[in-house]
């Protein structure tokens, strides 16, 4: 059987948007889930318990603060599909014009729903292409989950996608980890 993947967004912009649809396209393009796609919404948190894994995208607006759908939603999140739940955080910002709140969204809602009982998984260790101050998204050099700056690294971004589906979908125990040899 398929396991099934809710992939939740947030954007204001369509840049969320975008890449949660190549998280999806190359995640399905591996055989290994079906995703569905759709913007956060108290409603649609409803739907969590449907899924096997979940996807969380979010975009960071003015210094540190949440995309509007995910600042009206993350507050009414309740441990219900959450609890014990493997969930998988990306999110878009702008590395140079937000240097000293990037991606912070994704840390926001990462801390919420840990403390609602999920698994965050999909952290990264940033390379050097990241040129960023700080990130509340950012524990000890890792940073929760998958970083994006369309802004000025637009080209990045798909390969950065690749490498992160894989990575989270071992995390989720549907690949088997690949050996660095």
């Amino acid at each position: 059987m398929t396991a099934k993947i809710g992939i939740f967004f947030g954007s204001s912009t369509g840049c969320t948007e975008r890449v949660a649809n190549m998280i999806k396209n190359e995640i399905e393009a591996t055989g290994l889930a079906t995703c569905d796609v759709m913007v956060i919404s108290a409603a649609n948190a409803k739907l969590f318990p449907n899924y096997d894994f979940l996807m969380f995208g979010a975009s960071t607006w003015n210094i540190g603060e949440l995309q509007d759908d995910w600042g009206l939603t993350l507050p009414l999140l309740t441990s219900e599909g959450l609890k014990g739940k493997k969930v998988a955080l990306f999110g878009c910002g702008d590395q140079f014009g937000y240097s000293n709140s990037f991606v912070d969204a994704i840390g926001i809602i990462g801390d919420r729903i840990t403390e609602l009982g999920a698994e965050t998984v999909g952290w990264i260790v940033p390379d050097s292409s990241y040129q960023f101050e700080f990130s509340r998204a950012s524990f000890e050099g890792v940073l929760m989950g998958l970083p994006i700056d369309e802004d000025n690294q637009a080209a990045l971004t798909p390969q950065r996608v690749v490498n992160w589906v894989h990575w989270v979908l071992e995390e989720f125990g549907l690949a088997p980890a690949v050996s660095a040899s």
